[in-house]
């Protein structure tokens, strides 16, 4: 999709932690979804294999196993998993609440990016 700002694709879901979130998100660049979510999850499983197949191409994706990362979870107020968030060269615009599908995760990515960066949670 022309306009959004993609950086090149990924190819895997790349870990975060605390010790590397902030600094990984800016050194990347470009559209990066965060999923937090944890193992023993039925819904996070699902969407983790959902992702790369309903993301636009070129979309970074990125997830935080809250088990591992717990302080990252509640610094981001997470309460609920899984739980998606969408960055533009490393800032905060949305949490996306969306169906995993091409269609509606696109929509929900444009409508984002239409505004401004939010501040952080």
């Amino acid at each position: 999709m022309p306009g959004l700002g993609y950086h090149v694709a990924m190819a895997a879901w790349e870990p975060l932690d605390e010790f590397r979130y902030h600094h990984r998100l800016r050194e990347v660049g470009g559209t990066a979804l965060v999923l937090f979510g944890s193992p023993g999850c039925g819904a996070c499983r699902v969407a983790e294999r959902r992702l790369p197949g309903a993301a636009p191409p070129g979309v970074g994706l990125f997830k935080v196993d809250v088990q591992l990362s717990p302080a990252l979870a509640r610094a981001h107020d997470i309460f609920h998993l899984p739980e998606l968030l969408l960055y533009r060269d490393g800032h905060f615009h949305a949490r996306l609440t969306c169906e995993i599908d091409a269609a509606s995760l696109a929509r929900a990515i444009d409508r984002a990016l239409s505004s401004p960066p939010q501040e952080e949670p």
